[in-house]
């Protein structure tokens, strides 16, 4: 499985957008995803995950409420909104993909994704 990636940016405080992944190779099976993050001196952390039909998400409590993760099967695509974005959301954010399904405590694992974008940049400016 190979996941691609685009959409990152610069945006302002308070503004919103939206990142993409593009799955290829194993799609016949839609497989759940997660998004994280990395900013400059930290560990990779959870941001949200969704399940294969995309009707249960999990997210982690700092974006709650302002972020929201959706996918699209048919063009096998996974998306993350991110709306009232703050200064602290700036990092490298990836996708990626699982061949299982678990409770929130396992999906916010690093360790439970097999398969990973190249990551985007995301900079919110003050």
């Amino acid at each position: 499985v190979q996941l691609v990636e685009p959409g990152g940016g610069l945006v302002q405080a308070g503004g919103s957008l939206r990142l993409s992944c593009a799955a290829s190779g194993r799609t016949f099976n839609p497989l759940p995803m997660g998004w994280f993050r990395q900013a400059p001196g930290k560990e990779r952390e959870f941001v949200g995950s969704i399940n294969w039909s995309g009707g249960s998400t999990y997210y982690a409590d700092s974006v709650k409420g302002r972020f929201t993760i959706f996918r699209d099967n048919n063009k096998n695509t996974v998306y993350l909104q991110m709306n009232s974005l703050r200064p602290e959301d700036t990092a490298v954010y990836y996708c990626a993909a699982t061949p299982y399904s678990g409770t929130y405590d396992f999906m916010t694992r690093v360790s439970a994704y097999n398969y990973w974008g190249q990551g985007t940049l995301v900079t919110v400016s003050s």
